[in-house]
Protein backbone atom coordinates (compact mmCIF):
# COMPACT_ATOMS: atom_id res chain seq x y z
CA UNK A 1 0.00 0.00 0.00
CA UNK A 2 0.84 3.55 -0.54
CA UNK A 3 2.28 5.45 2.51
CA UNK A 4 0.32 8.35 3.05
CA UNK A 5 2.66 9.82 5.26
CA UNK A 6 5.58 9.92 2.56
CA UNK A 7 6.90 13.63 1.87
CA UNK A 8 5.49 13.50 -1.77
CA UNK A 9 2.35 12.12 -0.98
CA UNK A 10 0.49 15.23 -1.22
CA UNK A 11 2.68 17.11 -3.75
CA UNK A 12 1.35 16.98 -7.39
CA UNK A 13 2.62 14.63 -10.30
CA UNK A 14 5.22 16.21 -12.44
CA UNK A 15 6.23 15.44 -15.96
CA UNK A 16 8.09 12.75 -14.82
CA UNK A 17 5.33 11.26 -12.89
CA UNK A 18 3.25 11.49 -16.11
CA UNK A 19 6.07 9.68 -18.13
CA UNK A 20 6.20 6.67 -15.53
CA UNK A 21 1.76 6.94 -15.85
CA UNK A 22 2.33 6.29 -19.80
CA UNK A 23 5.15 3.58 -19.38
CA UNK A 24 3.64 1.51 -17.25
CA UNK A 25 -0.55 2.03 -18.93
CA UNK A 26 1.15 0.48 -21.34
CA UNK A 27 2.96 -2.52 -19.63
CA UNK A 28 -0.61 -3.27 -19.00
CA UNK A 29 -0.10 -2.27 -15.15
CA UNK A 30 -3.34 -1.40 -12.77
CA UNK A 31 -3.95 1.61 -11.24
CA UNK A 32 -2.54 0.24 -7.65
CA UNK A 33 0.16 -0.73 -8.97
CA UNK A 34 1.36 2.29 -10.68
CA UNK A 35 0.72 4.39 -7.62
CA UNK A 36 2.38 1.98 -5.65
CA UNK A 37 5.32 2.45 -8.25
CA UNK A 38 5.42 6.64 -7.81
CA UNK A 39 4.10 6.60 -4.83
CA UNK A 40 0.71 8.04 -4.83
CA UNK A 41 -2.94 7.16 -4.21
CA UNK A 42 -4.33 4.48 -6.40
CA UNK A 43 -7.41 7.62 -7.02
CA UNK A 44 -5.22 9.49 -7.74
CA UNK A 45 -3.75 8.13 -11.05
CA UNK A 46 -7.61 7.26 -11.51
CA UNK A 47 -8.31 10.71 -11.80
CA UNK A 48 -5.34 11.87 -13.89
CA UNK A 49 -6.30 9.05 -16.12
CA UNK A 50 -9.74 10.47 -16.60
CA UNK A 51 -9.20 14.20 -16.51
CA UNK A 52 -6.26 14.59 -19.04
CA UNK A 53 -6.72 11.68 -21.39
CA UNK A 54 -6.68 12.55 -24.92
CA UNK A 55 -9.59 11.24 -27.21
CA UNK A 56 -8.32 9.96 -30.57
CA UNK A 57 -11.15 10.04 -33.61
CA UNK A 58 -11.22 7.18 -36.32
CA UNK A 59 -10.88 7.80 -39.79
CA UNK A 60 -12.85 9.56 -41.96
CA UNK A 61 -13.00 7.09 -45.22
CA UNK A 62 -17.06 5.88 -45.26
CA UNK A 63 -19.48 7.12 -42.98
CA UNK A 64 -17.20 10.33 -42.47
CA UNK A 65 -17.72 12.34 -39.17
CA UNK A 66 -20.26 9.81 -37.74
CA UNK A 67 -19.31 8.27 -34.35
CA UNK A 68 -22.97 7.09 -33.65
CA UNK A 69 -23.16 3.61 -32.09
CA UNK A 70 -26.47 3.18 -34.95
CA UNK A 71 -24.40 4.48 -37.70
CA UNK A 72 -24.72 0.98 -39.59
CA UNK A 73 -28.13 0.68 -39.15
CA UNK A 74 -29.81 3.84 -39.27
CA UNK A 75 -32.38 4.66 -42.09
CA UNK A 76 -33.54 8.60 -40.91
CA UNK A 77 -33.78 11.14 -43.78
CA UNK A 78 -34.23 15.06 -43.71
CA UNK A 79 -33.50 15.75 -40.19
CA UNK A 80 -31.74 19.07 -41.48
CA UNK A 81 -35.12 19.60 -43.26
CA UNK A 82 -32.99 20.29 -46.73
CA UNK A 83 -35.06 17.52 -49.10
CA UNK A 84 -31.51 16.21 -49.62
CA UNK A 85 -33.34 12.81 -49.51
CA UNK A 86 -30.22 11.03 -48.50
CA UNK A 87 -29.51 8.95 -45.59
CA UNK A 88 -28.52 11.10 -42.44
CA UNK A 89 -25.69 8.79 -40.89
CA UNK A 90 -23.96 9.84 -43.86
CA UNK A 91 -24.02 13.73 -43.21
CA UNK A 92 -21.38 16.06 -41.54
CA UNK A 93 -24.21 17.42 -39.37
CA UNK A 94 -25.78 14.05 -38.42
CA UNK A 95 -24.59 13.53 -34.60
CA UNK A 96 -24.72 17.04 -34.06
CA UNK A 97 -28.89 17.42 -34.62
CA UNK A 98 -30.10 13.84 -34.01
CA UNK A 99 -31.99 12.92 -30.97
CA UNK A 100 -31.21 9.20 -30.37
CA UNK A 101 -27.64 9.87 -31.35
CA UNK A 102 -25.03 7.42 -28.89
CA UNK A 103 -21.62 8.09 -28.97
CA UNK A 104 -19.93 4.50 -30.19
CA UNK A 105 -17.32 4.08 -27.25
CA UNK A 106 -15.72 0.68 -26.46
CA UNK A 107 -16.94 -1.02 -23.45
CA UNK A 108 -13.22 -1.25 -22.39
CA UNK A 109 -13.08 2.90 -21.66
CA UNK A 110 -16.12 2.31 -19.10
CA UNK A 111 -13.93 0.73 -17.22
CA UNK A 112 -10.33 0.74 -15.50
CA UNK A 113 -7.77 1.92 -17.13
CA UNK A 114 -10.23 4.38 -19.37
CA UNK A 115 -7.66 4.39 -22.04
CA UNK A 116 -6.47 2.34 -25.26
CA UNK A 117 -3.00 2.23 -23.92
CA UNK A 118 -2.41 -1.29 -23.75
CA UNK A 119 -5.41 -2.39 -26.09
CA UNK A 120 -4.32 -5.34 -29.16
CA UNK A 121 -6.75 -3.89 -31.13
CA UNK A 122 -6.03 -0.33 -31.11
CA UNK A 123 -4.81 -0.24 -34.53
CA UNK A 124 -7.52 -2.44 -36.02
CA UNK A 125 -10.77 -0.43 -34.08
CA UNK A 126 -12.87 1.90 -35.91
CA UNK A 127 -14.22 3.31 -32.56
CA UNK A 128 -13.17 6.39 -31.28
CA UNK A 129 -10.33 6.06 -28.68
CA UNK A 130 -8.70 7.42 -25.39
CA UNK A 131 -4.56 7.08 -24.75
CA UNK A 132 -2.89 8.65 -22.16
CA UNK A 133 0.28 11.22 -22.88
CA UNK A 134 2.40 12.28 -20.74
CA UNK A 135 2.99 15.31 -23.16
CA UNK A 136 -0.57 16.14 -23.59
CA UNK A 137 -1.31 15.93 -19.89
CA UNK A 138 1.46 18.05 -18.87
CA UNK A 139 0.27 20.80 -21.55
CA UNK A 140 -3.37 20.57 -20.02
CA UNK A 141 -2.31 20.47 -15.93
CA UNK A 142 -0.31 23.60 -16.66
CA UNK A 143 -3.23 25.39 -18.59
CA UNK A 144 -5.63 24.56 -15.84
CA UNK A 145 -3.22 25.47 -13.22
CA UNK A 146 -3.02 29.37 -15.09
CA UNK A 147 -6.40 29.92 -15.34
CA UNK A 148 -7.76 28.83 -12.53
CA UNK A 149 -5.55 31.34 -11.08
CA UNK A 150 -6.74 33.99 -13.31
CA UNK A 151 -9.65 36.53 -12.23
CA UNK A 152 -10.61 38.05 -9.02
CA UNK A 153 -11.99 36.73 -6.15
CA UNK A 154 -14.46 39.25 -4.94
CA UNK A 155 -18.12 40.33 -5.61
CA UNK A 156 -18.75 43.59 -7.43
CA UNK A 157 -20.56 44.85 -4.48
CA UNK A 158 -17.10 44.62 -2.21
CA UNK A 159 -15.30 45.90 -4.78
CA UNK A 160 -17.52 49.06 -5.45
CA UNK A 161 -17.08 49.58 -1.38
CA UNK A 162 -13.67 48.96 -1.56
CA UNK A 163 -12.81 51.62 -4.39
CA UNK A 164 -14.89 53.73 -2.07
CA UNK A 165 -12.07 53.20 0.88
CA UNK A 166 -9.09 53.60 -1.24
CA UNK A 167 -9.23 55.94 -4.18
CA UNK A 168 -9.80 58.98 -2.12
CA UNK A 169 -7.34 58.28 -0.10
CA UNK A 170 -5.13 57.24 -3.14
CA UNK A 171 -5.62 60.86 -4.32
CA UNK A 172 -4.58 62.29 -1.49
CA UNK A 173 -1.14 61.24 -1.80
CA UNK A 174 -1.06 57.99 0.55
CA UNK A 175 0.50 54.74 -0.10
CA UNK A 176 -1.24 51.46 -0.72
CA UNK A 177 1.23 50.26 2.35
CA UNK A 178 -0.50 52.95 4.77
CA UNK A 179 -3.95 52.84 3.88
CA UNK A 180 -3.17 49.02 4.24
CA UNK A 181 -2.11 49.59 8.09
CA UNK A 182 -4.86 51.55 9.02
CA UNK A 183 -7.82 50.46 7.54
CA UNK A 184 -6.77 46.37 7.51
CA UNK A 185 -10.07 44.83 8.97
CA UNK A 186 -11.63 46.68 6.52
CA UNK A 187 -9.85 45.15 3.57
CA UNK A 188 -10.84 41.79 2.36
CA UNK A 189 -7.63 41.21 0.10
CA UNK A 190 -3.63 41.31 0.98
CA UNK A 191 -1.68 44.17 -0.24
CA UNK A 192 -0.56 42.57 -3.86
CA UNK A 193 -4.50 41.89 -4.59
CA UNK A 194 -4.97 46.02 -4.35
CA UNK A 195 -2.03 46.34 -6.87
CA UNK A 196 -3.26 43.61 -9.23
CA UNK A 197 -6.41 45.61 -8.90
CA UNK A 198 -5.53 48.60 -10.01
CA UNK A 199 -3.44 46.89 -12.29
CA UNK A 200 -6.36 45.66 -13.87
CA UNK A 201 -8.28 48.76 -13.80
CA UNK A 202 -10.91 47.89 -11.55
CA UNK A 203 -10.66 50.85 -9.16
CA UNK A 204 -11.07 55.14 -9.96
CA UNK A 205 -7.29 54.97 -9.08
CA UNK A 206 -4.61 54.38 -11.50
CA UNK A 207 -0.73 53.40 -11.62
CA UNK A 208 0.14 56.99 -11.96
CA UNK A 209 -2.03 57.70 -8.75
CA UNK A 210 0.52 55.86 -7.03
CA UNK A 211 3.54 57.54 -5.41
CA UNK A 212 6.11 55.12 -5.73
CA UNK A 213 5.02 54.11 -9.36
CA UNK A 214 7.11 56.32 -11.36
CA UNK A 215 9.79 56.56 -14.03
CA UNK A 216 13.32 58.20 -12.29
CA UNK A 217 15.39 60.41 -14.64
CA UNK A 218 19.16 58.71 -16.19
CA UNK A 219 21.11 61.25 -14.04
CA UNK A 220 23.75 63.39 -15.96
CA UNK A 221 27.43 62.87 -14.91
CA UNK A 222 29.84 65.84 -15.27
CA UNK A 223 33.30 64.78 -14.84
CA UNK A 224 34.68 68.03 -15.05
CA UNK A 225 32.92 69.34 -11.74
CA UNK A 226 35.81 71.79 -10.08
CA UNK A 227 37.21 69.78 -7.08
CA UNK A 228 36.02 70.85 -3.37
CA UNK A 229 37.61 71.92 -0.71
CA UNK A 230 37.84 69.47 2.06
CA UNK A 231 40.06 70.44 5.10
CA UNK A 232 36.84 71.10 7.14
CA UNK A 233 36.36 67.03 6.51
CA UNK A 234 39.54 66.97 8.96
CA UNK A 235 38.28 65.33 12.13
CA UNK A 236 34.72 64.95 10.89
CA UNK A 237 34.95 62.24 8.14
CA UNK A 238 32.71 59.25 8.31
CA UNK A 239 35.51 57.25 9.99
CA UNK A 240 35.72 59.35 12.55
CA UNK A 241 31.61 59.61 12.68
CA UNK A 242 31.80 55.78 13.18
CA UNK A 243 34.66 56.13 15.85
CA UNK A 244 32.26 58.58 17.36
CA UNK A 245 29.39 56.19 17.46
CA UNK A 246 31.30 53.46 19.15
CA UNK A 247 32.38 55.51 22.36
CA UNK A 248 28.41 56.88 22.36
CA UNK A 249 26.33 53.58 21.42
CA UNK A 250 23.69 55.34 23.12
CA UNK A 251 23.71 58.70 21.46
CA UNK A 252 20.64 59.61 18.65
CA UNK A 253 22.16 60.89 15.34
CA UNK A 254 20.40 63.62 13.41
CA UNK A 255 20.83 63.57 9.40
CA UNK A 256 21.24 66.62 7.65
CA UNK A 257 20.41 67.46 4.11
CA UNK A 258 18.94 70.54 1.91
CA UNK A 259 16.15 70.19 -0.54
CA UNK A 260 15.81 72.73 -3.55
CA UNK A 261 13.27 74.45 -5.07
CA UNK A 262 14.43 76.33 -8.11
CA UNK A 263 18.08 77.82 -8.60
CA UNK A 264 18.38 80.97 -6.58
CA UNK A 265 15.58 80.38 -4.98
CA UNK A 266 14.73 79.17 -1.38
CA UNK A 267 15.35 75.75 -0.56
CA UNK A 268 14.57 73.61 2.93
CA UNK A 269 16.98 72.68 5.59
CA UNK A 270 16.20 69.21 6.67
CA UNK A 271 16.96 67.20 9.73
CA UNK A 272 15.67 64.17 10.94
CA UNK A 273 16.50 61.78 14.02
CA UNK A 274 17.87 58.60 12.52
CA UNK A 275 16.05 56.45 15.07
CA UNK A 276 12.33 56.90 14.30
CA UNK A 277 12.10 58.90 10.70
CA UNK A 278 11.14 61.87 12.15
CA UNK A 279 11.94 64.81 10.34
CA UNK A 280 12.44 68.46 10.76
CA UNK A 281 12.23 70.87 7.80
CA UNK A 282 13.20 74.96 7.94
CA UNK A 283 12.73 77.36 5.11
CA UNK A 284 15.91 79.03 4.15
CA UNK A 285 16.01 82.17 1.66
CA UNK A 286 18.97 80.67 0.20
CA UNK A 287 21.24 77.63 -0.02
CA UNK A 288 24.51 79.27 1.68
CA UNK A 289 26.66 78.76 5.32
CA UNK A 290 25.08 81.64 6.53
CA UNK A 291 21.44 80.50 6.45
CA UNK A 292 22.27 77.38 7.79
CA UNK A 293 24.03 79.01 10.38
CA UNK A 294 21.10 81.62 11.46
CA UNK A 295 18.22 78.54 11.16
CA UNK A 296 20.36 76.05 13.56
CA UNK A 297 20.74 79.00 16.01
CA UNK A 298 16.85 79.83 15.74
CA UNK A 299 15.77 76.35 16.48
CA UNK A 300 18.28 76.38 19.46
CA UNK A 301 16.30 79.76 20.79
CA UNK A 302 12.93 77.32 20.22
CA UNK A 303 13.55 74.55 22.04
CA UNK A 304 16.53 75.53 24.13
CA UNK A 305 20.31 75.45 24.41
CA UNK A 306 20.63 72.64 26.65
CA UNK A 307 17.66 70.26 24.85
CA UNK A 308 19.62 71.18 21.45
CA UNK A 309 22.84 69.77 22.75
CA UNK A 310 20.81 66.96 23.81
CA UNK A 311 19.09 66.08 21.29
CA UNK A 312 21.12 67.46 18.22
CA UNK A 313 24.50 66.16 20.08
CA UNK A 314 25.63 64.18 16.43
CA UNK A 315 24.78 65.67 13.10
CA UNK A 316 25.80 63.88 9.92
CA UNK A 317 25.55 65.46 6.39
CA UNK A 318 26.74 65.49 3.28
CA UNK A 319 29.96 67.98 1.21
CA UNK A 320 27.40 70.72 0.23
CA UNK A 321 28.91 73.95 -0.28
CA UNK A 322 26.21 75.58 2.88
CA UNK A 323 27.71 73.01 5.83
CA UNK A 324 31.50 73.92 4.52
CA UNK A 325 31.92 75.63 7.96
CA UNK A 326 31.74 73.71 10.80
CA UNK A 327 33.03 75.41 13.21
CA UNK A 328 30.72 78.27 12.86
CA UNK A 329 27.66 75.43 12.86
CA UNK A 330 28.72 73.67 15.88
CA UNK A 331 29.23 77.15 17.92
CA UNK A 332 26.16 77.73 20.26
CA UNK A 333 25.14 80.97 20.59
CA UNK A 334 26.40 81.52 24.16
CA UNK A 335 30.14 80.67 22.57
CA UNK A 336 29.76 77.06 23.67
CA UNK A 337 29.79 73.67 21.73
CA UNK A 338 26.13 72.28 20.94
CA UNK A 339 27.04 69.52 18.76
CA UNK A 340 29.24 67.41 16.68
CA UNK A 341 28.98 67.50 12.59
CA UNK A 342 30.57 64.88 10.94
CA UNK A 343 30.42 64.40 7.31
CA UNK A 344 29.62 61.45 4.85
CA UNK A 345 32.42 59.91 2.20
CA UNK A 346 31.83 61.95 -1.67
CA UNK A 347 29.38 60.51 -3.38
CA UNK A 348 27.97 58.04 -0.90
CA UNK A 349 24.28 59.56 -0.22
CA UNK A 350 23.78 55.73 1.17
CA UNK A 351 25.27 56.82 4.59
CA UNK A 352 22.63 59.16 4.81
CA UNK A 353 19.55 57.25 3.81
CA UNK A 354 17.23 57.81 5.80
CA UNK A 355 16.80 61.57 5.69
CA UNK A 356 17.44 60.91 1.37
CA UNK A 357 15.00 58.50 1.63
CA UNK A 358 12.43 60.88 3.47
CA UNK A 359 12.50 63.71 0.60
CA UNK A 360 10.44 61.60 -1.08
CA UNK A 361 7.77 62.59 1.08
CA UNK A 362 8.60 66.26 0.02
CA UNK A 363 8.48 66.01 -3.07
CA UNK A 364 5.20 64.09 -3.36
CA UNK A 365 3.92 67.56 -1.96
CA UNK A 366 6.49 69.63 -3.43
CA UNK A 367 7.88 68.18 -7.41
CA UNK A 368 11.33 68.86 -8.40
CA UNK A 369 11.49 72.09 -9.96
CA UNK A 370 8.99 73.70 -8.18
CA UNK A 371 9.72 77.59 -6.80
CA UNK A 372 9.67 77.80 -2.82
CA UNK A 373 9.57 80.81 -3.20
CA UNK A 374 5.97 81.55 -2.28
CA UNK A 375 5.63 79.44 0.56
CA UNK A 376 6.03 80.20 4.42
CA UNK A 377 7.39 78.86 7.19
CA UNK A 378 3.40 77.36 7.98
CA UNK A 379 3.20 75.96 4.59
CA UNK A 380 6.00 74.25 5.84
CA UNK A 381 5.05 72.73 9.36
CA UNK A 382 1.58 71.72 7.87
CA UNK A 383 3.39 69.22 5.59
CA UNK A 384 5.73 68.44 7.62
CA UNK A 385 2.56 67.13 9.85
CA UNK A 386 1.07 65.28 7.60
CA UNK A 387 4.33 64.11 6.64
CA UNK A 388 5.27 62.53 10.44
CA UNK A 389 1.75 61.41 10.98
CA UNK A 390 2.56 58.98 8.33
CA UNK A 391 3.07 55.64 9.29
CA UNK A 392 6.48 54.16 8.21
CA UNK A 393 6.58 49.83 7.42
CA UNK A 394 10.68 50.24 8.44
CA UNK A 395 9.06 51.24 11.94
CA UNK A 396 6.65 48.36 12.11
CA UNK A 397 3.90 50.99 11.46
CA UNK A 398 4.55 53.11 14.24
CA UNK A 399 3.94 57.05 13.44
CA UNK A 400 7.20 59.56 14.02
CA UNK A 401 4.76 61.92 15.47
CA UNK A 402 4.04 60.05 17.89
CA UNK A 403 7.92 58.91 18.92
CA UNK A 404 9.38 62.37 18.57
CA UNK A 405 6.52 63.43 20.79
CA UNK A 406 7.62 60.96 23.80
CA UNK A 407 11.43 62.25 22.60
CA UNK A 408 10.86 65.77 22.51
CA UNK A 409 7.93 66.60 24.65
CA UNK A 410 5.00 68.14 23.17
CA UNK A 411 5.79 71.79 24.35
CA UNK A 412 8.27 71.46 21.70
CA UNK A 413 6.69 69.60 19.07
CA UNK A 414 3.74 72.85 19.33
CA UNK A 415 6.89 75.35 19.39
CA UNK A 416 8.55 74.12 15.90
CA UNK A 417 4.72 74.05 15.02
CA UNK A 418 4.03 70.43 14.27
CA UNK A 419 0.51 69.09 14.94
CA UNK A 420 -0.77 65.31 14.59
CA UNK A 421 -2.78 64.92 11.32
CA UNK A 422 -5.34 61.71 11.85
CA UNK A 423 -4.74 58.86 9.49
CA UNK A 424 -7.66 59.10 6.93
CA UNK A 425 -6.99 62.74 7.08
CA UNK A 426 -3.44 63.33 5.29
CA UNK A 427 -2.61 64.18 2.32
CA UNK A 428 0.49 63.96 0.75
CA UNK A 429 -0.54 65.91 -3.23
CA UNK A 430 0.57 69.23 -3.93
CA UNK A 431 -2.94 71.00 -3.21
CA UNK A 432 -2.14 70.47 0.24
CA UNK A 433 -0.01 73.31 0.41
CA UNK A 434 -0.74 75.28 -2.74
CA UNK A 435 -4.57 75.49 -2.38
CA UNK A 436 -3.94 78.52 0.12
CA UNK A 437 -1.81 80.28 -2.76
Amino acid sequence: MTNKHNKHYQKHLTLLNREDIEKLLKAGFKFYQIADNIQKDPTTISKEVKKYRTEHFPSNFNNRNNYCKNKNSCTIKNLCSSNCHSECRRCAKCNSICSQYELDLCAKLLKPPYVCNACNCYQQCRKIKYVYLASKAQEKYESLLVSSRQGINITEDVLKKLDELISPLIKQGQSIKFIYRNHRNEIPCSINCLYNYIDCGLLSVKNIDLPRRVKYKVRNKNHNKTKKDYSCRIGRTYEDFQKFLADNPNINVVEMDTVEGIKGGKVLLTMIFRNFNFMIARLLPNKTSEAVKKELDNIEKIIGTELFKRVFKCILTDNGGEFQRPDELETSIDGSKKCWIFYCDANRSDQKAKVEKNHEYIRYIIPKGTSMDNYTQSDIDLMMSHINSTAREVLNFAIPYDMASIYLGMDVMKKLGFSKIQPDDIILKPYLINKKK
